[in-house]
């Protein structure tokens, strides 16, 4: 009986604090997050299915379920943040959102990573291993089946449509579906990523020297060869698949899509940069989505499949060049090459010439400061080298400062599209806004405490934490 009751007081105990609010965080990049979550929690907007979030919350026109820019992103912070913190107000929270989301797919959704179905069923499976609520595992199932009927077979493969990338095609589509063979037991799905893995294969383009690149699309004008759109993303989704397979074309693809990217860089012994189009090859983003930040998951993903040196030689040579020209407000660069007046872009059709503002204020996973702290911490994981922990301090310090804080609500108020240096706004999502920064900052707070708590990984991460 006494060790009954003794059961008894301890869970008492641990009930209590789980429901007890957030203390005052022991770390200003803790603070920061759990104001980024202040501010979440005050701009949600209340629907009979639960909370939605509007990617500007001032323009209600921006909800979606995307997730770069809609309510997936808070979803997942807040039940990072209940893991942090044990306060069950942001596992309420992550709930609310999740239920709306639930009620929200639907099978004419797009099948995008970032974009679409298999956002949304990475989202609803993760909620299911936070919770173990059953009806969020159907909930990802049902979009992992919407996708699966969807595919179209082709005589080399499978595909959804002509899109090949990361952000809204093939390669993040068909890491989705890794993820769910793996952690949802749908072991189905792992059949079909390696007939779009074919597919990919087939419509590769051969290139000088034994390359292989991939166009975003046949029908979109600019070859973005980087992560987010381009040959990187492709070629990483490839090696990840051999990775779990074992055959060994998608590895030999694979190489050659890094083979290609070598070919056309910009790169010294010191740095390694990609350009962000063939139409502006003076111009080199520094982020995850154009530049070294994200194109390195290819070479560490090739470096955990062969260990070969070279490969992590290549993923600290991206980090470099992140350091060597960037900084405060700066995500991109066209110093490499010389400086550029203006920047092409593409606009109804046609190319069109734009000043190239010089910076670029943007502080997101996506495109600025976030996603390129968290790389800096990544490659010092896998280097062990301490002046990458260093930048990721620096990084994240730069987040604290530019900060916009009201009432203990933080918030960052960026530009998004750097054509458009004038149109500033603080954002609610992962890709874009307070979402990603703030999980950003609740791993790195964690990590320099030494806590080794679990974290979110998104499908087309290979990095440990």
């Amino acid at each position: 009986m006494k060790h009954l009751l003794q059961g008894v007081a301890v869970f008492l105990i641990i009930l209590m604090v789980s429901t007890l609010p957030a203390q005052a965080a022991d770390s200003p990049y803790e603070k920061a997050a759990l104001g980024a979550a202040q501010w979440l929690r005050m701009n949600g907007t209340a629907k009979n299915s639960g909370i939605v979030w509007a990617a500007n919350p001032e323009d209600p026109k921006s909800m979606n379920t995307t997730l770069f820019a809609g309510t997936p992103g808070p979803i997942l912070f807040f039940l990072e943040a209940y893991r942090y913190t044990g306060n069950r107000a942001y596992l309420e929270e992550a709930r609310k959102g999740a239920d709306a989301l639930l009620a929200s797919i639907s099978k004419n959704d797009d099948t995008g990573l970032y974009t679409g179905l298999a956002g949304s069923g990475f989202t609803l499976g993760e909620a299911y291993l936070i919770t173990r609520d059953a009806k969020y595992r159907e909930g990802a199932l049902q979009c992992l089946h919407w996708i699966e009927a969807k595919a179209t077979n082709t005589a080399d493969g499978s595909k959804w449509n002509e899109v090949t990338d990361i952000i809204s095609g093939a390669s993040g589509t068909g890491l989705f579906l890794l993820w769910a063979a793996d952690h949802l037991q749908a072991v189905e799905a792992r059949a079909l990523a390696e007939r779009v893995g074919q597919h990919l294969i087939r419509i590769g383009q051969p290139q000088p020297g034994g390359g292989l690149k991939w166009m975003m699309d046949n029908s979109y004008p600019f070859e973005m060869p980087n992560f987010c759109h381009g040959t990187a993303g492709v070629a990483y989704f490839l090696a990840t698949l051999y990775q779990v397979t074992g055959r060994k074309e998608f590895l030999e693809a694979a190489r050659k899509g890094a083979t290609h990217l070598i070919a056309i860089a910009n790169s010294s012994e010191q740095y390694f940069l990609v350009y962000h189009d063939n139409h502006n090859t003076h111009l080199f983003y520094l982020d995850w989505a154009h530049g070294p930040a994200g194109t390195a998951a290819l070479f560490y993903r090739l470096y955990q499949i062969t260990k070969q040196p070279k490969w992590l030689k290549l993923v600290e040579k991206c980090a470099a060049a992140t350091r060597i020209f960037g900084g405060p407000e700066k995500a991109f660069t066209t110093i490499p090459s010389g400086s550029a007046r203006t920047l092409t872009v593409w606009r109804q059709g046609q190319p069109k010439q734009v000043p190239n503002p010089g910076v670029w204020r943007n502080v997101s996973i996506c495109d600025g400061t976030a996603g390129e702290a968290e790389f800096f911490y990544n490659v010092y994981l896998v280097a062990h080298d301490r002046k990458w922990l260093q930048a990721a301090k620096e990084g994240s310090e730069d987040l604290l400062r530019r900060a916009d804080v009201r009432d203990g609500e933080y918030r960052w108020v960026q530009v998004e599209t750097f054509v458009r240096p004038d149109y500033a706004i603080a954002q609610t999502s992962y890709m874009q806004g307070a979402s990603g920064i703030g999980m950003w900052l609740l791993h790195f707070s964690a990590a320099l405490a030494g806590q080794h708590r679990p974290v979110i990984r998104f499908p087309d991460n290979p990095f440990p934490y």
